[in-house]
């Protein structure tokens, strides 16, 4: 959790629903609010011309959702759709600049924040501009076992074939069978449809 929810409350935040599929806010709208999640998945993504899917990043409890635009006064670059049901607490634009002007730990949590998720983007931006399609996968899971402190072999990849395709920006049959291909290399281990790395 980046924000302790009380505290958010206590500046004026209040609590969200969303249904899965619902949209929380679009490409090209401006940034108003500081939202974070209680409880739920939320993707950040965008559409190709020919209405193909990419998926920025998959987040879920107690993660913000596009805090550092709120900085530049820029329209969003994407749209943040809730995956599942979601709860979000919502906090207006000046209620959040006043809170983490007044709590020095909480700005400087939030631009660990925001270092961690540029890391990830060079990480990606890197990975992308790969043509090897196992590099691609590889790279996504060995970041992920990296944040959350698995060094074993049974760390369970938490996204589906398809989130992995989006993240990548290849073809579903290619996660599929690039996944095949690493678990006959005793690379990741497929167990009732999931994979473990």
């Amino acid at each position: 959790m980046i924000i302790n929810e009380d505290l958010l409350l206590a500046y004026g935040g209040e609590y969200v629903n969303y249904l899965a599929n619902e949209v929380i806010f679009s490409e090209g709208s401006l940034p108003k609010f500081y939202f974070q999640i209680v409880n739920g998945v939320v993707e950040l993504n965008n559409y190709h011309e020919d209405g193909k899917e990419f998926t920025q990043s998959i987040l879920s409890d107690g993660q913000s959702i596009g805090e550092s635009l709120l900085f530049n006064e820029k329209m969003y670059p994407m749209n943040a759709v809730a995956k599942t049901q979601c709860t979000l607490v919502k906090l207006p634009q000046a209620d959040f600049f006043s809170l983490i002007q007044q709590n020095k730990e909480v700005m400087m949590n939030m631009f660990k924040c925001m270092a961690d998720r540029l890391y990830y983007k060079y990480l990606m931006l890197f990975n992308i501009s790969s043509a090897d399609p196992q590099l691609k996968i590889k790279t996504i899971m060995d970041y992920l076992k990296s944040t959350s402190n698995d060094s074993t072999q049974t760390f369970q990849v938490p996204y589906t074939r398809q989130q992995l395709a989006n993240l990548t920006g290849l073809r579903v049959e290619t996660v599929i069978r690039v996944v095949k291909k690493m678990e006959s290399e005793n690379i990741v281990k497929i167990e009732d449809r999931k994979i473990f790395y």
